[in-house]
């Protein structure tokens, strides 16, 4: 049976180096493992296809239970077995780049028995370039080496393993005490030398010095409460995602985990979203991560300073590249048989306005922190909302980004209105030069414009596009923005309309209820979730909103990540994984429901709390 061979997603852990990552299974096999970048082509892909996707696994040869944790405080895995004759522990990590003094391109697998006796069977079988290159694999006097699609990895083995065409096997018996290093060198580490322990012991300072940004408990945190540890998982798994070069953020370490088992949606998501950018921001300075905030804020706004405001795309590669092309990989079964495997992205082909407001919802955030424009900077956000003035009436593909044709999405309008706004606090607040009476009467006609066609008087609800009856989630941000205030009956209506039909077992929250143009259906958006317990916390529901977060923590792995969806019927979950959107969204309603009930936030208040009242705005 297709399920038997695919561990859940939620099962699986991962580890990177701020460039990569790999996803260990609880039987100690690593599924996946694109390099030398997060969207580079994989050398490791079971995941994507059990049989010849390619897995390094090292795992007890006798039947065992298998169980997962994180060093405290780290991005450090230990998978702990045990068996009839004994217990030991794999533990996993990448040495974080520029960070530690130890080579960042080797994967190093510590085994040691921690009691009794263990036999692990020991299996290495790469598939370079998403298993479409002939591996070469030969044995040396260091380990194994193999190469294949321009890529070279070096496996250093404490025991002997025997070659079988692209596959290479032994086993190893330790007892009580003994430890064990593979070390998985790939092209530009095999030369290298290291100390193992002190690669470790580096690794995991590094990770704890950095989680503690946030204080060292519930009470050094902003986000104090129960919650406070998955809080910080979700911290770490946005710094494991951010790319150390260039400060992006990808939207998850994995490509087409499917929001429809056996269906056809399937993406790739190892790229870096603009509509990801001011709620990052937010959660990343909350977190009290500042040089992170600020890397991502400058490469965003580095973005900013092109030619024509036309050209910013919905999303890039993590170096800041354009071309996304999307292609589908046939020779892949997917993960249980969920068909095309796709590699890129279409969706950078795409217009979708509401990216317009995210950038600026961005500048006006890391402002409100202190960061000032410089002139040339204000010039290319000047002329971005000039831009908007032109554009926000036309029909776009939406945050969405569906692929059933472009409407006048509802959201897309708001968050035009949204860079507006800002652009005239900006303007206003720092006594920069803008068309501010012109930018006043466009925000007025767009706040205008969708009260009157977004708004379905029947419904008593804001509606997904203009002539619509289907409900999107992104309602649920109208007041977060500052479109309306929170108490608004039509706020409040939406909510409630959006409880009949797109909110299952109270906190499961699909995106929206209308034809999106694909076959198939899709699980709960677990932001939108969020979305959900931020518009109680903050609208004044703040026990609703508590017993919604925690039933949501409910729905968590048992490493404290989260996919994109959740199934509604059994909770396992979809799509890619972890998901840098669903841990925004985790820590971002952790914020706002402590900012509802008293506690003070690390900087500004929640970004929908400032605005006073949101329909006489910032620059008005």
């Amino acid at each position: 049976m297709v399920e038997g061979r695919y561990t859940p997603i939620e099962d699986y852990g991962v580890v990177g180096n701020l460039e990569t990552c790999a996803l260990v299974a609880p039987n100690g096999s690593v599924d996946w493992f694109p390099f030398p970048h997060v969207e580079s082509p994989s050398i490791l892909g079971a995941i994507l296809d059990a049989e010849d996707g390619g897995r390094f696994r090292i795992g007890p040869a006798e039947p065992f239970e298998g169980t997962q944790a994180y060093v405290d405080g780290t991005n450090v895995l230990e998978t702990t077995f045990e068996t009839s004759g004994g217990t030991a522990t794999v533990t996993d990590f990448l040495p974080p780049a520029g960070h530690v003094d130890h080579p960042k391109k080797v994967l190093y697998r510590k085994v040691a028995c921690t009691g009794g006796a263990v036999d692990f069977d020991v299996a290495y079988e790469p598939r370079f370039d998403y298993a479409r290159a002939s591996t070469a694999m030969t044995e040396t006097d260091r380990g194994i080496h193999a190469e294949g699609g321009g890529e070279r990895t070096l496996l250093e083995s404490p025991v002997d393993l025997v070659l079988d065409g692209e596959r290479a096997t032994g086993t190893l018996s330790l007892d009580a005490g003994e430890t064990a290093w593979f070390m998985l060198r790939c092209t530009g580490a095999e030369d290298a030398s290291t100390d193992p322990e002190a690669a470790l012991a580096e690794t995991v300072e590094y990770w704890t010095d950095w989680t503690h940004a946030c204080g060292d408990g519930e009470g050094d945190c902003a986000f104090a409460g129960p919650w406070h540890d998955l809080v910080v998982r979700s911290g770490l798994v946005l710094k494991l995602l951010t790319h150390a070069e260039t400060g992006t953020i990808a939207a998850a370490p994995t490509t087409s985990l499917p929001e429809d088992v056996g269906g056809v949606r399937n993406w790739d998501y190892r790229y870096n979203w603009v509509r990801d950018a001011g709620f990052s921001i937010q959660a990343l300075m909350n977190l009290g991560h500042v040089d992170e905030a600020v890397d991502y804020f400058e490469w965003f706004l580095d973005l900013c300073h092109v030619d024509e405001p036309a050209d910013i795309r919905p999303l890039y590669g993590l170096h800041g590249d354009s071309d996304l092309t999307e292609r589908e990989l046939d020779h892949l079964d997917g993960y249980r048989d969920s068909r095309p495997v796709r590699i890129g992205n279409g969706a950078a082909e795409q217009t979708q306005l509401d990216i317009y407001g995210e950038l600026l919802l961005a500048v006006d955030e890391m402002r409100c922190y202190g960061r000032a424009l410089g002139d040339d900077d204000w010039a290319a956000v000047r002329d971005i909302v000039d831009y908007v003035v032109d554009v926000w009436d036309e029909r776009d593909a939406g945050i969405w980004e569906v692929r059933g044709g472009d409407e006048h999405f509802v959201y897309s309008k708001v968050l035009c209105w949204a860079a507006l706004d800002r652009g005239i606090a900006i303007a206003t607040e720092t006594g920069r030069e803008a068309p501010v009476a012109s930018w006043r009467t466009t925000r007025e006609r767009i706040r205008t414009d969708v009260i009157e066609r977004g708004y379905d008087e029947d419904l008593g609800a804001f509606v997904q596009s203009y002539g619509a009856e289907a409900l999107d989630a992104t309602g649920l941000l109208l007041p977060v923005v500052g479109f309306l205030p929170f108490d608004d009956e039509r706020v409040q209506g939406t909510i409630d309309a959006m409880e009949d039909r797109l909110v299952e077992d109270d906190v499961l929250v699909r995106r929206y209820d209308g034809d999106d143009g694909l076959p198939g259906d899709e699980g709960a958006f677990v932001l939108c979730s969020c979305w959900l317990i931020d518009a109680l916390a903050l609208g004044g529901r703040v026990d609703d909103a508590r017993e919604r977060f925690e039933a949501l923590a409910d729905y968590v792995g048992p490493l404290g990540l989260v996919a994109e969806e959740l199934d509604t019927e059994t909770g396992d979950h979809l799509g890619n994984y972890p998901q840098a959107f669903s841990h925004i969204g985790i820590i971002n309603s952790a914020l706002y429901l402590g900012f509802a009930e008293g506690r003070e936030t690390a900087g500004p208040p929640p970004m929908g709390v400032r605005l006073g009242d949101p329909v006489v705005t910032h620059g008005s």
